[in-house]
């Protein structure tokens, strides 16, 4: 059935205990059940899953996955399976928001641990016990969740706001509950063949299974007389380079340089491709941009100009030229500077997002009868704000100080900026769906440096603070605008948020050092192994490079990274104008530029395969109700989420494996 909602003559003359009112005797379904023992153990699994993966592709390619609306697809057809067999109830249309709810907000916690939390540890070279990871994670997600609500009357039930992710969330459930079950049960099982197909796909590819199942299954080792296990090669291109090693065949090479070294290689990375397809053309072939600008052009000429070397590590081994060592030594510092002014023109050129702030800050006096006594036991009482703010932001401020040593005046410091950064995120995701968490933190990770530049951590830690807070209040709002469409209870998906914040945490932060500080022989863990070449951690590098420049400036740099940082700046700068100008036709974003320079430019190509793969098909098939239209178009975030889920938990399996045969 078609969604109530105020028009926009109601929404701009009614008051909001007039709204509240409506929404109280039109909208809201007390009766229903929601935050059910079932929703919260199915957002708490579906959560896990989603946290895992986003922490897998996070490390990649440092960008966030939102695949909110295959949790909804998943649990509407688990249960209507279910159903259908007998053995349960029916899911209804709240549990299922709630579990939405719950799943996406545990996806939102990976956020710090390849951005932050990960930068930290690459500069000061400690790592973070994970319990001081977890408390602090957990801290100032919740401070986020505290803040939110006080917003929530005025951003949805107040003003109304579209909220677009959130929005449609909504729409989508009420298609599913009211008429499309079965457009609901097809994207069920394209997201599902998808995944087995990919999930087969990286078991061959993937040494460590290979090795489990031939070796300590199979026994293949003993009667076939194998030393490695055969397993399909990912990277296309080293069947050629073997041959060619046999037969002396010709290596490509760009000025005298092999392009193994420069990355410029060919993987068949499935996940790569999923990702690709959830961020679109726009911002694929801008991060491919930035990667032939950086691998194929400059990366050549730098390392003839004797700018990128070979190093020598502390403990003696020699670093040969590679895609690592181009980054490190050159590249990082256009790279950054691109994604830094970017996001900022970027914000700035987005009036909208700031006049919300001042809007915020106005006081208003409720009325003697209000809606607040109407909707008092379906909203998250006030109260509740009011003395949890002040005590979670003391405890932030604490755990800032005893685990990461930053002083407390910086740490106090930082917390004023919240509110007004949480104000100006929420009002973006309200009206764009977009959280411009990168460029707030960079407001944060400059205020503090001007403060103190002697110690990068100290800037580095407070601005995660700021930006997680700013983006939990932010997401979490999104999440609510269904609740509030469907006519759920607020109060419920807050704790329901709550638990997705435990979900996520819980599972990340012990894969976090199984992916990135997996232990040597000798049973040691190092940062040196949190960027490598299966994980790229651009975010965190971003992170990192910001700090640097703040403590050390660019007087260490070489001459050519310092023009080249200008040129990156000043270019990204017109880029983001240009698309200001032109409304957004502008076919290029600077802040994927800048990613694809950092990205490896394997994985970058593969993401620009599947988001072309998608853009032609989409453009092929636009008329709907046919079933290409519904496989390539409506089904493209299932597939995109299968390619990942498929790729991303047998890729962590491989690493447990691996872990656990060493």
């Amino acid at each position: 059935m078609a969604l109530q909602q105020l028009d926009d003559d109601q929404i701009r003359t009614w008051t909001r205990e007039q709204k509240d009112e409506w929404w109280y005797k039109n909208i809201y379904r007390g009766d229903m059940p929601q935050l059910t023992l079932r929703s919260g153990l199915t957002g708490f699994c579906l959560g896990s899953v989603l946290a895992a993966t986003s922490l897998y592709i996070g490390g990649k390619t440092g960008v966030g996955i939102g695949v909110g609306l295959s949790s909804v697809i998943l649990s509407f057809a688990l249960f209507r399976l279910l159903h259908g067999a007998g053995l349960s109830r029916d899911y209804t249309i709240l549990e299922n928001n709630c579990t939405q709810s719950i799943a996406t907000a545990a996806g939102y916690m990976t956020s710090p641990l390849i951005s932050s939390l990960a930068a930290y540890m690459l500069v000061t070279g400690r790592i973070v016990p994970w319990w001081q990871m977890l408390a602090w994670m957990v801290i100032v997600a919740i401070l986020g969740v505290l803040v939110a609500f006080p917003m929530k009357r005025r951003f949805i039930n107040e003003e109304q706001l579209p909220f677009p992710e959130g929005r449609a969330s909504g729409v989508v459930l009420d298609s599913l509950y009211h008429g499309a079950a079965d457009a609901g049960m097809f994207k069920a099982r394209l997201l599902g063949v998808t995944t087995v197909v990919t999930g087969l796909y990286q078991l061959v590819i993937s040494d460590g299974w290979m090795r489990l199942i031939q070796f300590k299954l199979l026994r293949m080792d003993k009667w076939a007389g194998m030393v490695e296990p055969w397993s399909i090669q990912e990277r296309l291109d080293s069947y050629y380079y073997a041959a060619a090693a046999r037969l002396n065949l010709w290596i490509p090479r760009i000025l005298g340089v092999d392009i193994r070294q420069l990355g410029l290689r060919l993987t068949l990375d499935a996940a790569m491709v999923g990702v690709g397809g959830l961020m679109g053309i726009r911002v694929a072939t801008s991060c491919l941009l930035g990667a032939i600008i950086n691998y194929v052009i400059l990366a050549p000429i730098i390392i003839n100009h004797g700018e990128i070397v070979e190093r020598v590590l502390p403990n003696g081994v020699i670093a040969p030229i590679s895609r690592a060592e181009i980054v490190n030594q050159w590249a990082l510092w256009w790279g950054v500077a691109a994604m830094v002014v970017g996001s900022l023109v970027g914000l700035l050129g987005r009036p909208e997002v700031f006049t919300g702030l001042f809007k915020s800050l106005r006081s208003r006096k409720e009325k003697k009868g209000s809606s607040i006594d109407l909707l008092k036991n379906i909203e998250l009482p006030l109260k509740v704000s009011f003395i949890g703010v002040p005590v979670f932001s003391v405890l932030g401020a604490w755990v800032t100080h005893a685990f990461f040593g930053v002083p407390w005046l910086l740490a106090f410091i930082s917390l004023p900026l919240i509110f007004v950064l949480t104000i100006i995120c929420t009002n973006s995701m309200a009206l764009t769906s977009w959280t411009p968490t990168g460029a707030l933190s960079k407001i944060t990770q400059f205020t503090i440096g001007a403060i103190d530049r002697s110690n990068p951590a100290s800037n580095l830690i407070p601005a995660g603070m700021t930006g997680e807070i700013s983006a939990n209040a932010a997401n979490l709002l999104s999440d609510i605008k269904p609740g509030y469409m469907l006519g759920a209870k607020p109060r419920q998906q807050a704790i329901g948020h709550v638990i997705g914040i435990f979900a996520g945490a819980l599972t990340c932060i012990p894969l976090f050092f199984l992916l990135f500080l997996p232990p040597d022989h000798d049973g040691l863990r190092s940062t040196a192994s949190i960027v490598s070449e299966q994980f790229a951690m651009p975010a965190a590098l971003q992170w990192k490079g910001v700090a640097e420049i703040i403590a050390h400036g660019v007087k260490d740099l070489p001459a050519s990274a310092v023009i080249s940082i200008i040129v990156a700046a000043i270019g990204a700068a017109l880029v983001e104008i240009v698309r200001i100008a032109t409304h957004g036709r502008f076919p290029l974003t600077a802040v994927s530029i800048g990613l694809g320079v950092v990205l490896p430019p394997e994985a970058t190509f593969m993401m620009w395969v599947g988001a072309m793969i998608f853009w032609v098909m989409g453009r092929r098939h636009k008329t709907p109700g046919t079933k290409a239209h519904e496989i390539w178009v409506e089904g493209c975030e299932p597939i995109s989420a299968g390619l990942i889920t498929g790729s991303a938990l047998i890729g962590i399996g491989n690493a447990i494996v691996n872990v656990f045969l060493s």
